[in-house]
């Protein structure tokens, strides 16, 4: 049967068959046109057919807008694992955070899908030459894609784009034109460019393709999801299992990600396949912050960013143009945030996923895991919610600029980060509940050497191990582990250690009574206790603790600086 689907302008609402590449409405002008899908036809095909497919993005081709097979130009982009970020959960209190790692395609970025279907569409529309804006990523992605589909490209990259990005474009022969300004600047000069010459401009947001491949990381993430669960369940059941998770958490600079991934959960929800719509979960930086500072003000209609100063260029698009008031939308229908976090605590969260669970990923990305750290300590984020993070790329070899001693490069230097945190953290009240504010593993040098020994009670293993690596990572303390109460009493009894962390919630005995039992004991009672708990304390808790312990941490805030802040005011 030949595919038939349609296409709808978004501001009349004018209805056509689609047959071919159109670039706007023909009846209002409009530039904004949605694909609609036959998809009761697509859930029966999917049903037959689809656990047969291959595992890339291509296998939701029903709901794609190619209209021949022999046009795609694919490199296997998609289907890339849905990770569960055992340690990350552990540290936060939270058991169903997963990593989306976009770093595994064909270029190592998320952006491989957009390549993918906007150059295919191009190749059926016998389009031979285009013009991209970029600020890295896009261009090496549509480069690879081009020479594989035989087009020419013109890549326009901003002056702060990293010299090994500007290399790894032109090494594909792609035209590169440097652009001494901001991003925004320069796709206004591409768009100029391309009227002028008369070539196609790829228009992001704007363009159909571009956001129907991002439509395809919500289906996969659905299906793959729904494995994991049947997996944990017991079941392993023939046919599809689809579910979808609480929260879609990505960073955006021109918001069409979240778009398409939303568009995509929307069509499996009209089909039946899921039964409710994630919140999207929107993080930005803050030194170019529009939607999130307009979606907080309360507008309408963004306020731009005339002068973006986050070193994470990336996510410096100070316009985002029409994508800020249709994601305004999905939050305000569906739920969701928007959130903006410091560059140090992107950098921060950038080192941590890379050291707790093996990611090396982009700074981007680290802007989205950074997002979350802050909605889980803000209690946006509940503690039973199922949360994927959109990890959008890898680091190399971009952390030369990021990483290093000095991030001269991109006009800010290390040492302009260590003084912006300084300033905070002289603001910081240890006795107020707030964000962390230094980073984890340079707090652990300044651990007292006095500290031999520690005595860990956690009835949870993945905490056990997590709270042992952040330990050890900088210096090898001798550290004792009991899984519940009854052989951590005797753990304290046996071994006498210098620090106690204790977890209060334990089958048996729990945390208060270990605290009454060392209280009772000569031998025990002036041993410091850092408490760290997920149980939302009550005031009789709270009179139960005080006086008792040194320290009271929330396992989702802990984070960085304040579990070491605590062992350092013990022992001093």
């Amino acid at each position: 049967m030949d595919k038939q689907f349609s296409i709808e302008c978004a501001n009349c609402k004018y209805k056509q068959p689609y047959t071919e590449l159109i670039f706007a409405c023909p009846k209002c002008g409009g530039e904004w046109l949605d694909m609609r899908y036959d998809l009761p036809t697509v859930k029966a095909i999917w049903a037959r057919e689809l656990r047969f497919r291959d595992p890339d993005m291509w296998r939701y081709w029903e709901v794609l807008p190619l209209l021949d097979k022999h046009n795609i130009v694919s490199m296997g982009e998609g289907w890339t694992p849905l990770l569960k970020a055992e340690h990350l959960g552990s540290m936060l209190g939270q058991k169903h955070i997963f990593l989306k790692d976009e770093r595994q395609g064909p270029t190592a970025s998320f952006k491989d899908r957009q390549a993918s279907l906007a150059i295919s569409v191009l190749k059926e529309a016998n389009i031979p030459e285009l013009v991209v804006a970029s600020t890295g990523n896009v261009a090496i992605s549509y480069s690879a894609y081009c020479a594989r589909a035989g087009l020419k490209l013109w890549a326009f990259l901003d002056s702060q784009v990293p010299v090994e990005k500007m290399r790894e474009v032109t090494f594909y022969s792609t035209e590169v034109i440097k652009v001494s300004s901001t991003y925004d600047r320069t796709k206004q000069i591409a768009g100029k460019f391309a009227k002028y010459q008369n070539i196609f401009l790829d228009k992001g947001v704007k363009g159909i393709a571009a956001r129907e491949a991002m439509k395809t990381l919500g289906l996969e993430v659905a299906e793959q999801l729904g494995r994991i669960r049947s997996r944990e369940r017991g079941e392993y059941p023939t046919g599809m299992q689809w579910q979808a998770p609480d929260w879609y958490i990505q960073a955006v600079s021109g918001g069409m990600g979240p778009i398409g991934v939303w568009s995509g959960f929307k069509e499996l929800y009209d089909m039946g396949l899921i039964h409710r719509i994630p919140k999207l979960g929107i993080v930005q930086t803050e030194g170019c912050a529009p939607m999130t500072n307009s979606f907080e003000k309360g507008l309408a209609v963004c306020e731009i960013v005339e002068n973006p100063s986050s070193v994470i260029n990336v996510l410096a698009t100070g316009d985002p143009g029409p994508a800020y008031p249709y994601l305004r939308d999905l939050v305000l229908r569906y739920g969701g945030a928007f959130v903006k976090v410091s560059d140090s605590e992107a950098l921060r969260a950038m080192r941590v996923m890379a050291q707790l669970e093996g990611l090396s990923m982009e700074p981007a990305a680290a802007v989205a895991c950074a997002g979350v750290i802050k909605m889980v300590q803000e209690r946006l984020i509940l503690a039973d919610e199922t949360v994927v993070i959109n990890v959008s790329g890898h680091t190399f070899p971009v952390e030369k600029q990021i990483l290093e001693n000095e991030i001269v490069k991109n006009n800010i230097s290390v040492q302009n980060i260590e003084q912006h945190e300084a300033e905070e953290h002289a603001d910081h009240k240890p006795e107020a509940k707030s964000i962390p504010q230094e980073g984890l593993f340079s707090a652990l040098q300044r651990l007292d050497s006095r500290v031999k020994s520690i005595a860990i009670i956690e009835d949870e293993p993945d905490a056990r191990i997590l709270l042992r690596r952040i330990l050890q990572h900088r210096r090898k303390y001798n550290i004792f582990e009991a899984p519940d109460g009854a052989s951590g009493i005797a753990l304290i009894r046996k071994e006498i250690p210098d620090l106690v962390l204790l977890d209060l919630m334990m089958p048996g005995i729990d945390g208060f009574t270990i605290l009454d039992i060392m209280k009772a004991d000569e031998k025990l009672r002036n041993i410091p206790v850092i408490v760290i708990t997920a149980k939302d304390l009550t005031t009789e808790d709270h009179r139960r603790l005080s006086g008792r312990i040194e320290s009271l941490l929330q396992k989702g805030e802990f984070m960085e600086e304040e579990l070491h802040d605590s062992i350092n005011e013990v022992l001093s």
